[in-house]
């Protein structure tokens, strides 16, 4: 059974900075995508920050030069540093995980919110 926890999200003032974490446990395939989505208040969900398949990253353009992904294989955790944080930022950001092999399966975190005042 694969779970995702992320923790890390709050309410902060627009500029500033928050740090989320997502921690992968169980047994799962190295070959997937690891990353962030976010959902707003009637909104769909959209992709923030991704971990593709050979390791590179990729970023919504909303967030390029502000935010940044990473992760520690070791512990299976990636994390999203969030930069320069605007009021249209707000949203529940969840962790995602799909893995490939042997077969596609789509893993979701409990989501964390994420609150910029102005």
């Amino acid at each position: 059974q694969v779970q995702l926890v992320e923790s890390g999200g709050g309410l902060v003032e627009a500029g500033g900075s928050l740090r989320l974490s997502c921690a992968a446990s169980g047994s799962f395939s190295s070959f997937n995508t690891m990353g962030w989505y976010r959902q707003a208040p009637e909104k769909q969900r959209e992709k923030v920050a991704v971990f593709t398949t050979d390791g590179s990253r990729n970023y919504a353009d909303s967030v390029k030069g502000r935010f940044t992904i990473s992760r520690d294989n070791a512990k299976n955790t990636v994390f999203l540093q969030m930069n320069s944080l605007k009021p249209d930022d707000t949203a529940v950001y969840y962790c995602n995980l799909v893995t490939l092999r042997p077969l596609i399966v789509n893993y979701w975190g409990q989501g964390t919110q994420v609150t910029v005042s102005t």
